[in-house]
C-alpha cells in the first residue's frame, strides 16, 4: 500500500465523519425519522470497514483500547495520519 492509499481512506473517513455528525444532529431533533436513522447506521458500517481496512494497512487510528495495535503497522510506524 502507498501514501496516496492512505490519503484516499483518510479523506472517505473524514467525509463519513461530517455526515455522521450532520444525521446526529438532526436525528436529535428528529429521533421517528426512519429512513435518517437508517442512513445513519449504514454509514456507521461504511466507517468500520473503511477504518478497518485503514488499520490493517497503516495502523491504529485511535487510542485508549478503541484499536487494535498490529505488527508491522503499529504505533511506532509513520507517518501518522496528521503528518500525510
Amino acid at each position: 500500500m502507498n501514501q496516496k492509499h492512505q490519503r484516499e481512506l483518510l479523506r472517505q473517513l473524514q467525509e463519513i465523519d461530517f455526515v455522521l455528525v450532520e444525521l446526529n444532529l438532526y436525528l436529535d431533533t428528529h429521533p421517528s425519522d426512519l429512513e435518517a436513522l437508517q442512513q445513519f447506521n449504514w454509514y456507521v458500517n461504511e466507517r468500520k470497514k473503511i477504518a478497518r481496512t485503514y488499520e490493517e494497512h497503516y495502523g491504529p487510528l485511535r487510542n485508549f483500547g478503541q484499536s487494535m495495535n498490529q505488527y508491522p503497522n503499529g504505533w511506532n510506524e509513520g507517518p501518522w495520519p496528521w503528518e500525510i
